[in-house]
C-alpha cells in the first residue's frame, strides 16, 4: 500500500479544502455586483445633492427649506421667483446636457477603442459652432432658440461629413479618428477666420462658445428633449451589439453583430445626444472624456453597464462645475465650459502620463 493514501489508526487526516476556481468566481461576481451597486447607490445620492445645490447656491443663498417651498408652496416671494425662474431651468438644462455628454463619452470611446476620445472627435462641436456662427455673420440670428436649430443641423452635417471622409459603411475606428482631427481643424479655422472678419459674430459667439447653462429657459430643453430621448433609446439599444465589437470585428461577426451598421448607428446617436447638448448650452469639453473613467471603476467595460453609468454619473459632474463656477469669484460666474476645461486637462494629463493607458 502506497504511504499516504490511507490515515494511519486513530490518525485524523485534514480536511480537504474545495476546488478553489468556481468558488472564486462566485465570490468575485458577488464582489462586482456589490461594487456596481454601491455605484448606483453612490450616483444616485450625488445626483441628488449636486441638484440641490445647483438650486441652493449661487449669488445669493436659499437655505435648502425655501427651495423646497419654492417648489412645492411658492408664495411669491423673491426667493421663489430666483428658484423657479432662474435655477430650476439651468439645474434641469445641465442634467440633461450633462447625461447626453456622458452618454456620448461612453459611445465614443467604446466605438473607437479610444480611452483618451471625445464625442467632440466626430465634428459635433466644430460642426455646431461653424453652423452658429454662419447663421449670426450671415443671416443675423441673435436668439437661443436659433442657435438651437442651426447648431443641430451644424453638428449634423460635421458628424456625416465624419463618416463619409471615415469609409462610410466601412469606417474603422482609426479612419474616423483621422477624420475627425481633420474635421475640426478645418472647421474651427472658419470660425475662428470669420469672428476675426465680423467683430459682431464675434461679440455673438463670445457667450455662447464658452458652454453654459446660464440664461436658458426650459422651452430650449422642450425644444430638444425629442432629440434627447431619441438618442438616448439609441444608444442603450446598442450597447450589447457595441459590446461584442469591442473584441473586435470578426468576433462580432462571429457572435451575430452587423458591424458596419452598428457603427453608423452609433455615429447617429453621437450626433442626436452631443448636437442636442451642444445646441443647447454651447460646446462643453472634457465631459465626455472624464465620466467614463470614473464609471468604469464601478461597472467595468461592459457598454451594456458602462452607458446608463455614464448617464448617472456626468449630470453630477457638470452640476457641480456650475456651481464651483458660481462661488469661485463672487458675485460675478466662470463659465461650466470653462470648469469643465481645467478640470478634463488635468484629467487628461494624467491619463497620458500612465503606462496603461491602452488598457483602460
Amino acid at each position: 500500500m502506497i504511504a499516504g493514501l490511507h490515515p494511519r489508526p486513530g490518525e485524523r487526516r485534514p480536511p480537504v479544502p474545495p476546488p478553489a476556481g468556481p468558488a472564486r468566481s462566485g465570490e468575485d461576481r458577488r464582489s462586482r455586483t456589490s461594487v456596481r451597486a454601491a455605484g448606483l447607490l453612490l450616483g444616485a445620492a450625488s445626483l441628488l445633492v449636486a441638484g440641490a445645490l445647483s438650486l441652493s447656491v449661487g449669488t445669493k443663498q436659499i437655505p435648502l427649506d425655501d427651495v423646497w417651498k419654492a417648489l412645492f408652496s411658492p408664495t411669491g416671494t423673491e426667493n421663489d421667483a430666483i428658484v423657479r425662474d432662474l435655477r430650476l431651468p439651468r439645474t434641469l438644462i445641465g442634467a440633461a446636457v450633462g447625461a447626453a455628454l456622458g452618454l456620448g463619452g461612453g459611445l465614443m470611446q467604446t466605438l473607437t477603442r479610444n480611452p483618451l476620445a471625445d464625442p467632440g472627435l466626430l465634428g459635433v462641436n466644430a460642426g455646431a459652432a461653424a453652423a452658429v456662427v454662419t447663421a449670426i455673420s450671415v443671416l443675423g440670428v441673435t436668439s437661443f432658440t436659433g442657435y438651437l436649430w442651426f447648431a443641430l443641423a451644424g453638428a449634423a452635417l460635421a458628424a456625416t461629413a465624419v463618416q463619409v471622409l471615415g469609409g462610410g459603411r466601412f469606417a474603422t475606428p482609426v479612419r474616423l479618428a483621422l477624420a475627425g482631427t481633420a474635421v475640426n481643424a478645418a472647421l474651427f479655422g472658419y470660425v475662428n477666420g470669420l469672428q476675426q472678419w465680423d467683430l459682431n459674430t464675434l461679440d455673438e459667439m463670445r457667450f455662447w462658445s464658452v458652454g453654459s447653462l446660464a440664461k436658458r429657459d426650459t422651452d430650449l430643453l422642450l425644444t430638444a428633449l425629442p432629440l434627447l430621448v431619441a438618442g438616448t433609446v439609441l444608444a442603450l439599444a446598442l450597447a450589447r451589439p457595441l459590446g461584442a465589437l469591442a473584441l473586435g470585428d470578426d468576433h462580432a461577426r462571429a457572435l451575430g453583430t452587423r458591424v458596419r451598421r452598428t457603427r453608423v448607428l452609433s455615429v447617429l446617436a453621437i450626433t442626436l445626444l452631443c448636437g442636442a447638448a451642444t445646441a443647447l448650452c454651447g460646446p462643453i469639453g472634457f465631459v465626455g472624456l472624464m465620466i467614463p473613467h470614473a464609471a468604469r471603476a464601478f461597472c467595468g467595460p461592459d457598454p451594456r453597464r458602462l452607458l446608463p453609468f455614464c448617464a448617472l454619473f456626468a449630470p453630477v459632474l457638470l452640476l457641480v462645475s456650475d456651481v464651483l463656477g458660481r462661488i469661485v469669484v463672487p458675485p460675478s460666474e466662470i463659465e461650466v465650459g470653462t470648469v469643465t476645461a481645467f478640470l478634463g486637462g488635468l484629467l487628461f494629463i494624467h491619463l497620458v502620463r500612465r503606462r496603461k493607458v491602452a488598457q483602460l
